[in-house]
């Protein structure tokens, strides 16, 4: 029986990288990642962990040796906010933190209030707000 999903991605500076997950509104997870080589973070309501490995940890547990630069491509993680308002706040705090917003928040299809963010590591992420009263039907 399948109890949690863990996202583990590489990270250049373990460190770095848990000021800025940090200052985005992650919740440090205390329970692991609490070597130096390692940060582990809960986010939401179903508290999803995200498992941050300095790269060479990565390479020796996943099996596979990574490519000099990651260009964040192979996957888009989404973030579920709860106002426009939070897709603001969360696209300032990502600038704040080091990282870069590459898409702007602004509505889709009259509904939908997203961005589009990348970590200090070129990983993509998008943050969206849905008003699924405004959504249609069909």
């Amino acid at each position: 029986m399948i109890r949690s999903i863990w996202i583990n991605l590489p990270v250049n500076d373990v460190h770095k990288s848990k000021a800025f997950f940090t200052h985005i509104g992650f919740t440090p997870n205390s329970s692991y990642g609490v070597r130096d080589d390692s940060a582990s973070f809960l986010v939401g309501d179903g508290q999803l962990v995200v498992m941050l490995f300095e790269r060479s940890s990565y390479e020796g547990f996943a099996g596979v040796d990574l490519p000099g630069h990651l260009n964040g491509a192979e996957v888009l993680f989404s973030i579920d906010a709860e106002s426009p308002e939070e897709v603001d706040e969360l696209a300032r705090k990502v600038i704040e933190a080091g990282g870069s917003v590459y898409g702007e928040p602004a509505y889709k299809d009259g509904w939908m209030y997203g961005c589009g963010f990348i970590d200090l590591d070129g990983q993509r992420w998008s943050v969206l707000y849905m008003d699924t009263s405004k959504m249609p039907l069909g």
